[in-house]
């Protein structure tokens, strides 16, 4: 499972960077060399000291390198989000570097818009299709009645459906629309007319193949270049790469696109706290100037434009679905080893596991908000 060539863990080093690190582990329920699941084994004897230096970044960038290896790396990541570990995770010199450029310069401009896109989602779409389900869907699905992945999946593309009341004709923007899941789900079974928009080549491919023959359109586009109106708006999985400095813009795109008595629903992770911040590993491997909104940054910047009708959270499904995701990795993962190297099988698997952990740990959470715009009419959401 490791790339390192040793057998077994090392012995540990009796160094200060080994010693604090020890001591941040205690009460956690997490040891060093130890055999339950969510131990860390120790390949290398500068893993302390890199981690103690770069933080998260150290951690996985480490485990990237097989420097370390756990059973069960999500449940290492929920003990130690439950001990408190998540700001001392962090050094101060990354946390103030991504707040000065965060707070200074744009990071999801219209320039940037594509950065994610082609760094993770043009990855390669035979990977995400071994790792997801057959709708596609990269986003929580609703667990409350399903057993399986895909029956969860299906369930939430269904949930987002009956929030947004949809009508055969109606005409739905789909902001963020990845692969297609929900602007086929919608079409084939609420024949309504979709239009979708990714920042992603290689989505708005597999996207238009899959919706052949709906009445779907799939656009390559930044959402603050749409025009036109729409009965309805659904943006599933993508406000986590807005960034805060544009959510007032966000908004007031959506209200310009919405119809009078129209529906939007945003289906978004979120965050505990209000931050600028992203975890510097995160950023760097897995979701480029991407950053998690809080309760309070959405209502702030949508009360301007949009009325909030419904709050959801199902932020435990997560975890769920992550967990998922990571054994079709493991079990697929040979099928396309050819194509990426061992680096990439471990940056994925650690991304997975870690995020699972958290959802787990109740860190972060998942959010479905319904807003309208001036509908005279009760709202009862469903659930």
């Amino acid at each position: 499972m490791t790339s390192n060539p040793r057998i077994g863990p090392i012995a540990l080093p009796d160094t200060r960077a080994r010693r604090v690190f020890q001591e941040l582990l205690e009460g956690s329920g997490v040891t060093l060399n130890g055999d339950a699941p969510q131990d860390l084994r120790i390949y290398h004897p500068d893993f302390f000291s890199r981690v103690l230096h770069q933080g998260t970044l150290g951690l996985g960038e480490a485990y990237m390198d097989g420097w370390w290896e756990c059973e069960r790396i999500d449940e290492m990541a929920c003990r130690l989000l439950r001990h408190g570990l998540a700001e001392r995770a962090h050094t101060p010199s990354e946390r103030l570097m991504y707040r000065l450029q965060a707070g200074f310069f744009n990071l999801q401009s219209r320039a940037r818009a594509y950065i994610v896109g082609e760094a993770h989602y043009d990855l390669g779409n035979d990977l995400f299709e071994r790792m997801l389900d057959p709708t596609m869907c990269y986003s929580c699905g609703y667990w409350k009645e399903a057993d399986t992945l895909h029956e969860a999946q299906v369930a939430k593309l269904e949930l987002a459906c009956r929030k947004l009341a949809l009508v055969p004709g109606m005409r739905v923007l789909d902001i963020g629309c990845g692969w297609g899941s929900f602007a086929e789900h919608a079409a084939r079974h609420h024949g309504v007319e979709v239009t979708g928009i990714t920042i992603s080549r290689e989505q708005a491919a597999l996207a238009r193949e899959r919706c052949a023959g709906l009445p779907v359109t799939i656009e390559l586009m930044d959402y603050r270049d749409l025009t036109g109106r729409f009965d309805r708006i659904v943006s599933i999985g993508m406000f986590e790469h807005v960034g805060h400095r544009n959510y007032p813009t966000y908004f007031a795109t959506v209200e310009r696109l919405l119809e009078a008595e129209g529906l939007f629903l945003l289906h978004t992770i979120g965050s505990n706290h209000s931050e600028i911040t992203a975890d510097p590993w995160i950023n760097k491997y897995i979701f480029p100037n991407g950053v998690l909104p809080s309760a309070m940054q959405i209502a702030r910047a949508s009360e301007p434009h949009l009325l909030m009708e419904d709050w959801q959270n199902f932020g435990p499904d997560y975890d769920r679905t992550l967990m998922a995701w990571l054994a079709n990795f493991d079990t697929h993962w040979s099928e396309i080893a050819h194509r990426y190297n061992e680096r990439t099988r471990r940056m994925f698997r650690y991304y997975l596991a870690v995020c699972a952990g958290a959802f787990r740990a109740r860190h972060l959470q998942l959010w479905q908000v319904v807003f309208s715009r001036d509908r005279p009419q009760r709202y009862d959401a469903p659930r």
